[in-house]
């Protein structure tokens, strides 16, 4: 594309609004992701002629290596700089060298379970019974900001799961008068969780009497001429609206490209000859690791746009090899049978991540049940190739077609929705297998534990006194030692799922 042509595209067709944005070299994979308050302003600067004179090789080297780019539109920074980590680690780059370290951003802890429960900074989400927020981006406000609450509160800020008379002893808190102090009997169990009710709601957004509370002791303290606690109680303030306000409670789900809407719609009918504009499209991706736990996501668009309530999910089960055209054939049978005996409607377009093998095995399923005419096309990865039934050859649109955009965000999200679903089935198999590790356990205790609990995870919130109660031939003592083995193995656990998604219920 001219030089020329793409500063115009830039221009017209990218928002300046802020995001994040992906450039991809020639052979499809992602080479960079960077984050932008005004995509429109950033995305021009690459495609300026004076950057070619830029005496940094690796710069130079980047742009000359851009072959096509996509682009995510978000409500805030805050939004791009989790979105821009989520996609630097699942990419890695080549020219990103920022943040392709583990680095996370911060959470915040809070275990109920605690007879005193306090609230902590966490980097990594564990499978604890812990409740968890976040995450946050502003380390620094964040940090600041818990300490306010800690003392707001009254809530301990020590370590001890049980707090007693020796941490009074090394605790400062007592000093300024900040804690409650629940180690020496200051304070009932009952009083301690009103307060912690009351940090809760502040968590969950609700500081607009907070918020009251500060600017009142604001305005008292500069008509005392208290200006260094008045500019203090500002900063208090102001972290609280960044860290707690609404709009920036939750970032876990803000990643869906923002590349749709009815012009791409339009624009890929045109691309394809389809006889009506594709509204409903759906989008088939296969996960597995040489054939085992294999699973099948279905993504649906409507509109241009993600339509989560008819996301679905596949436990493959009747392939048990590496065969990714089998397991396709599979999922399109089970879901297109559903839909025929539901009398749902069809989609205007199917699309199924692959070339030809891929769409041959959906075209074979469909025509096995007999399903009602509808077009069906393969995308291929590597070119970005849509394939098309009785064509031998595919069809190529230019990177920066709007209907091709639009395939691409929808494949993408079908490959982190299957993704997704299969590191959660590898991660609840590697729970599973703690079991074995605990002398004793046998195939037979082990399903019996399984039965009763639905999962480790539940199991390892049981005590052994609701273990023995519930496994049959499970007495206390090996409860005990049952407990006490997973209590040693946690494993964490990070699994995203929309309340939408659901399960094929097939399963």
């Amino acid at each position: 594309m001219a030089l020329e042509r793409i500063k115009e595209f830039v221009s017209s067709e990218i928002p300046a609004e802020p995001g994040v944005y992906v450039h991809r070299d020639r052979f499809g994979s992602v080479i960079y992701v960077g984050k932008a308050k005004n995509l429109r302003r950033r995305l021009s600067s690459y495609f300026r002629k004076s950057h070619a004179d830029m005496a940094d090789p690796r710069r130079r080297s980047l742009i000359n290596s851009i072959y096509s780019w996509e682009f995510y539109v978000v409500k805030s920074e805050d939004e791009a700089l989790i979105l821009e980590s989520r996609l630097i680690k699942e990419y890695a780059p080549y020219y990103n060298v920022l943040m392709r370290d583990d680095k996370r951003y911060l959470l915040l802890k809070l275990d109920r379970r605690a007879e005193f429960p306090t609230l902590r900074c966490a980097r990594i989400r564990k499978d604890d019974g812990a409740e968890y927020f976040g995450p946050f981006p502003h380390g620094s406000a964040l940090r600041s900001t818990l300490e306010f609450l800690l003392a707001r509160f009254g809530l301990r800020a020590c370590r001890d799961e049980q707090p007693s008379e020796e941490t009074r002893k090394r605790c400062l808190k007592r000093i300024v008068r900040d804690c409650l102090a629940p180690c020496c009997g200051k304070i009932t169990r009952e009083e301690y969780a009103v307060q912690v009710a009351g940090m809760l709601r502040v968590l969950n957004g609700d500081i607009a009497s907070l918020l009251a509370e500060l600017e009142v002791k604001m305005t008292a303290a500069v008509a005392a001429l208290r200006f260094e606690k008045a500019a203090l109680l500002r900063d208090v303030r102001d972290n609280l609206s960044a860290v707690f306000g609404r709009r920036n409670r939750n970032f876990r789900n803000a990643a869906i490209p923002a590349v749709g809407g009815m012009p791409a719609v339009t624009a890929l009918q045109e691309a394809l000859a389809l006889d009506n504009p594709p509204d409903r499209i759906e989008c088939f991706d296969i996960s597995n690791i040489l054939g085992k736990l294999a699973v099948a996501s279905l993504v649906a668009f409507r509109g241009g746009r993600p339509d989560r309530a008819h996301y679905r999910r596949f436990r493959i089960k009747t392939v048990h090899q590496s065969d990714d055209f089998a397991m396709m054939k599979e999922a399109i049978t089970r879901h297109f049978l559903r839909k025929l005996a539901g009398n749902e409607p069809m989609p205007d377009l199917l699309v199924v991540d692959g070339g030809k093998g891929q769409l041959s095995s959906a075209i074979e399923a469909l025509v096995a049940l007999k399903t009602p005419p509808f077009p069906v096309v393969g995308l291929a990865k590597k070119n970005e190739e849509i394939y098309i039934p009785g064509r031998s050859e595919p069809v190529v649109l230019d990177h920066h077609h709007l209907g091709l955009r639009m395939l691409q965000a929808l494949r993408d999200e079908s490959h982190r929705f299957a993704i997704t679903y299969h590191r959660g089935l590898r991660q609840a198999r590697l729970s599973e297998s703690l079991l074995d590790e605990i002398p004793g356990v046998g195939e037979a205790r082990k399903k019996a534990l399984l039965s009763a609990f639905g999962s480790v995870r539940a199991l390892r919130r049981a005590t052994p006194e609701e273990i023995a109660g519930k496994v049959p031939g499970i007495g206390a003592a090996f409860a005990g030692k049952v407990a006490d083995s997973l209590q040693k193995n946690r494993t964490e656990v990070i699994v995203e799922k929309p309340e939408t998604e659901k399960e094929d219920s097939d399963e």
